[in-house]
């Protein structure tokens, strides 16, 4: 009897402490699973100059260089696998776990940061309208009624267009002829310098590079086509997520503060940005 007794003391023992484990391995969120496991998994969209593009079969850029800093100081034995998704799919793969965090250049509105995590800015995004420089018909935004303009399917810079055209037919313009999706901007781009497309909604930070890459060929108008809007990094919005969210929130504060952010800027974009340091500010859209 008391034999039996010690076994079943030590069964409940070694029960007890299985459990234990467990529920610890059960309870490590996301960044502890990250650790443990030495690999994140990163989505991009690796078509979106200068934030990224793929140069000899390695995706680079301003975001890649970001990223790049931030985990050598923050998670330095973590692996990064990186994926490049084309941008209809990253938010919607972020939401089904196909990956772990998003870093590439997601326009804020109201929509997304009711449902995801954002961090601190990386950039600004507001939207300018891209037209061919010989093209003397297109001279203030109201021009752009009776045009046709492109921008990418799903995009923040697309919302910002279509807000802008019911704007222009609330004041009694005609509006936007047509508003063509794209897959990515370089499609936008080759239809409007072959006059398929009259002009192209894309954010500032965008178009500075490629107008400098294309002298002559392209030139924006100064108005903006809607309010000032910030680029950030994405995460999911729940308790699993959440300090990993903090990780990259708080390394973008620290290279915005520590001059960082402002050196990779001249470096990609050519200019720096003032852009807030500690956290995103609340959209406007």
């Amino acid at each position: 009897m008391t034999f039996s007794i010690k076994k079943i003391s030590l069964l409940g023992v070694m029960l007890g402490l299985a459990g234990g484990l467990s529920v610890t391995a059960h309870s490590a969120d996301l960044l502890e699973r990250i650790k443990a496991e030495k690999t994140i998994t990163i989505a991009t969209e690796a078509r979106y100059a200068p934030f990224e593009s793929i140069e000899n079969g390695k995706i680079v850029g301003y975001d890649v260089d970001l990223m790049n800093h931030i985990l050598q100081k923050k998670l330095p034995n973590v692996k990064v696998k990186q994926l490049d998704v084309p941008f209809q799919g990253i938010l919607p793969g972020l939401d089904a776990k196909k990956f772990d965090f998003v870093v590439t250049a997601v326009t804020v509105n109201k929509q997304r940061i009711a449902h995801f995590a954002f961090t601190a800015p990386i950039a600004e995004s507001t939207v300018a309208l891209l037209k061919r420089n010989a093209d003397s018909t297109i001279t203030t935004l109201d021009d752009l009624s009776g045009k046709v303009v492109g921008s990418q399917a799903g995009s923040g810079q697309l919302q910002v267009l279509q807000i802008f055209n019911e704007q222009l037919k609330a004041r009694g313009k005609p509006g936007i002829k047509e508003i063509k999706q794209y897959v990515s901007f370089d499609e936008a781009y080759a239809d409007l310098a072959n006059k398929r497309l009259d002009g192209v909604a894309q954010s500032l930070s965008n178009l500075g590079p490629l107008i400098k890459f294309r002298p002559g060929v392209f030139s924006t108008l100064k108005p903006m086509l809607g309010p000032t809007t910030y680029f950030g990094w994405v995460g999911r919005q729940d308790k699993d997520s959440a300090s990993l969210v903090k990780l990259f929130s708080d390394g973008v504060t620290e290279a915005n503060k520590d001059g960082t952010m402002k050196a990779l800027q001249q470096k990609w974009f050519g200019f720096v940005m003032d852009v807030p340091a500690e956290k995103m500010p609340v959209p406007e859209l």
